[in-house]
């Protein structure tokens, strides 16, 4: 581990509109460059690179900057790789630094690159691209009146980046909308508050975690700490929901992770070279006590969350619900340069406790859950006979039969408000109850 001392590991999948190229890891890789020889290096190839940076300077219909010509060809190298390999221009390595802190300017959405167009991998909760309704899945395939088509993803993102207040008007396409939709988002300086915590029912406790930063870790532990206070310092369950989180810093997800496991190994990274080859376990203090906990995960739960919920199933802490995750179990490692720019580079896969890969295949949830929404139904005017309205029935010796009446005339929209409102949620909440109701029993 000593020679992890510069470069950042990535975790995440996309460039945070506003600032970042992506979200990286606190953990750092030092590369010996200085073993790379010029023997090494193919040198009929660079002539040839030679060769076409003379004959664009000679005959291209414009004059271009050597700086930009170089620019390019390095963007051309890493983008040509895979893709979440980068080129980070000052300000992009700038950006992304600001970013892994949690405050940022933009829009709050996590994007990528599909077929050309730009792709929405998550919408950052709380931010003006969530309260204006942007989905993860959404193309946009218009920022204002420019097509997107064509354009490098670095290029995009310039667009939407802003003054804060400004307006940008976004043209998506929606699986299942009939027409592409306009949607007018205000820009805003963006703090991410990445975990969020409440009661659901006594004893009962609810985490959601949005992305991964330097700070996570640390919000989780007073987040459960605060749920065990106002639940009488034990919870029967827990509720901890990674949907649309597209993931951020290793060292969060690990922090994370190891706060529910009593051990073992939380993730392994597997790259060419040694530096990039490690394994991080657990330190072995379930801060919950082995109350049972649903993971919630859906389509926009990649890289870091994935690493979470690939722990705590590998370890059956945790019943994973929801849909398919996104499926991103690469690691990229920023490189700093000499001239404050930088590289994001592919340099590992990541395994899951097992040993398994979900690289382009996602967390498989163990209750696979449809997104729908809950309504009312329609009374028709008919009522179910119950023992009480037949004529002649017996008392109950035991109780007032007025009260009972009561309780069975409570309102059905009190105990239906969290299906209508989430209906996952109140799917995990049911499950979190018959686990409980288990536990007990045994």
């Amino acid at each position: 581990m000593k020679s992890m001392t510069r470069n950042t590991l990535i975790l995440s999948l996309g460039l945070l509109l506003g600032v970042m190229l992506a979200l990286g890891q606190g953990v750092l890789a030092e590369k010996e460059n200085a073993r790379y020889s010029t023997q090494s290096i193919p040198l009929e190839d660079i002539r040839s690179l030679s060769e076409v940076f003379g004959k664009i300077k000679q005959n291209y219909v414009e004059e271009v900057e050597d700086k930009e010509l170089l620019e390019n060809a390095i963007r051309g190298l890493l983008s040509g790789l895979d893709p979440h390999s980068a080129y980070l221009d000052k300000k992009a390595f700038t950006d992304l630094r600001e970013g892994t802190s949690g405050e940022f300017g933009g829009l709050g959405i996590v994007v990528g690159m599909e077929e050309g167009f730009v792709k929405v991998i998550s919408p950052i909760d709380d931010t003006p691209a969530e309260k204006a309704g942007v989905k993860s899945g959404d193309l946009i395939i218009r920022l204002d009146d420019k097509n997107v088509k064509g354009m490098s993803l670095e290029d995009a993102v310039s667009i939407m980046r802003g003054k804060p207040d400004t307006d940008i008007k976004l043209t998506i396409v929606r699986e299942g909308a009939d027409k592409p939709l306009k949607i007018k988002i205000t820009r805003a300086i963006i703090k991410v508050q990445s975990v969020r915590s409440k009661s659901l029912e006594k004893g009962f406790g609810y985490i959601r975690v949005s992305a991964f930063q330097e700070r996570t870790g640390a919000d989780l532990r007073k987040a459960i700490s605060k749920l065990k206070k106002a639940n009488n310092k034990k919870l029967k369950g827990l509720v901890l929901d990674l949907r649309n989180n597209p993931g951020g810093l290793l060292t969060g997800a690990v922090e994370v992770s190891d706060a529910f496991l009593e051990g073992g190994v939380v993730v392994s990274i597997k790259g060419r070279d040694k530096s990039n080859t490690m394994t991080h376990s657990a330190k072995g203090m379930d801060l919950i006590n082995g109350a049972p906990i649903v993971v919630l995960i859906n389509g926009g739960s990649a890289s870091a969350s994935e690493i979470v919920a690939g722990a705590l199933q590998d370890h059956k802490r945790a019943i994973i619900m929801g849909r398919q995750s996104f499926g991103k179990a690469s690691v990229q490692t920023v490189v700093p340069l000499g001239n404050g720019s930088g590289l994001k580079l592919t340099t590992a896969r990541y395994y899951t406790p097992s040993g398994t890969s979900i690289q382009a295949k996602g967390i498989t949830p163990d209750i696979v859950l449809d997104d729908i929404e809950v309504s009312k139904k329609e009374d028709n005017g008919f009522k179910a006979t119950k023992e009480k309205d037949l004529s002649r029935h017996l008392k109950n010796g035991d109780e007032d039969e007025d009260d009972n009446s009561a309780k069975d005339n409570k309102d059905p929209e009190d105990k239906l408000a969290l299906a209508k409102e989430d209906y996952a949620l109140y799917e995990a909440l049911n499950l979190l109850k018959g686990l409980s109701l288990v536990k007990g029993l045994r």
